[in-house]
């Protein structure tokens, strides 16, 4: 299957957020609330490590949950349908992450997107020790979320928002988060939040700082979207994870393969960011709890009290970074240049590129 396409101008060296805003098609959810979810994004929350609630929120560094285990003891590929949502803080009648999980955190927020990127020790919240995780969206097989009844929200806006797209990635030693907040006529929600690219990782879908045992919070350019490449003169081309399997037609097995051959090493560039405040690390929630919840877990409600006075500790605003294209070398390796693409018309399918000029 050929990757799609689409010929646009203008396309070299950032994202433009022209005409960016919320009202367009696939920014709020046409749905509603899992069953398991409160109505809304609520703080305060009581504490139940057993909690079945499937409503992220990603607010700040110091505020945001994560899909994770329901139980310890099994890998995330094959539970991602039940993942329930863990908190920094009590809220969303969520579980909660305990002190000293996270370990480095990265949040930024661009005029697509929010994101948080970073990593932990997530045995903690019941992610087996080597497990390299999976992927979450509000899709899944059955359309109907990974995990069923998932839902994200976001205050960015200065108030609470539910969004219809999202994607996170977690294992036991990694995480990142991307909820699509705003759209234009350019890049819709479903394109800024391309989550089927997962085997990639991290660091190539939701490109960002991923510096360890380090906290910030920043605004920044948006990212080209998952896989997007874009070639000088205007266009871009789209990377496709490659895929083999049968399937059955008049009883006959047929193999089929989706994808390319050639697989980059990295997204296009990772935005420039400004405005970052760093910090020791994320507030303590001040709760003494017991790890991994679920029925097989340690579990229970925790009896701990909260220390409404623990907080990270700002320690400097710093200069904005400068964004980078390719590798983590700098340089730039995929788009058409690199692979010596012809100028001619038409659709040239390349290695691991479908081009339309």
């Amino acid at each position: 299957m050929i990757a799609s396409a689409v010929a646009l101008a203008g396309l070299v060296g950032f994202v433009s957020a022209q005409g960016v805003a919320t009202t367009y098609p696939g920014v709020l959810p046409s749905g509603t609330m899992g069953p398991t979810n409160p109505p809304t994004a609520t703080e305060g929350t009581p504490i139940n490590q057993e909690s079945e609630a499937r409503l992220v929120s990603l607010n700040s560094i110091d505020d945001f949950c994560l899909f994770g285990p329901k139980e310890p003891g099994h890998t995330i590929g094959d539970t991602e349908f039940e993942q329930v949502a863990w908190c920094t803080q009590p809220r969303n009648n969520a579980r909660v992450i305990p002190d000293g999980t996270i370990t480095a955190a990265h949040f930024i927020k661009t005029p697509f997107y929010v994101q948080i990127q970073g990593f932990g020790d997530f045995t903690k919240i019941g992610i087996t020790e080597g497990d390299y995780g999976g992927e979450l969206d509000p899709h899944g097989a059955t359309n109907k979320g990974n995990p069923v009844g998932g839902n994200v929200t976001s205050n960015v806006s200065g108030e609470d928002v539910s969004y219809q797209e999202w994607m996170e990635f977690i294992s036991y030693e990694q995480f990142c988060l991307r909820i699509c907040i705003a759209a234009n006529e350019t890049w819709n929600t479903g394109i800024m939040c391309e989550h089927k690219l997962d085997i990639m990782g991290c660091q190539f879908v939701m490109p960002g700082d991923y510096t360890p045992d380090s906290f910030d919070s920043c605004e920044g350019e948006p990212a080209y979207p998952p896989g997007v490449y874009p070639i000088e003169g205007g266009g871009y081309s789209t990377f496709a994870q490659r895929f083999t399997g049968t399937y059955t037609a008049d009883g006959t097995a047929v193999a089929y393969t989706v994808g390319q051959t050639v697989t980059p090493t990295a997204p296009y560039m990772v935005p420039a960011t400004s405005n970052c405040v760093k910090a020791t690390s994320i507030k303590a929630n001040g709760l003494d709890l017991p790890g991994a919840a679920g029925p097989t877990g340690a579990a229970g409600s925790s009896s701990g009290a909260k220390d409404s006075d623990a907080k990270a500790t700002s320690v400097t605003k710093s200069s904005s970074q400068t964004g980078t294209t390719g590798p983590t070398s700098g340089s730039l390796s995929f788009g058409a240049p690199a692979l010596g693409l012809a100028a001619t018309a038409g659709v040239v399918v390349l290695s691991a590129f479908a081009v339309l000029l």
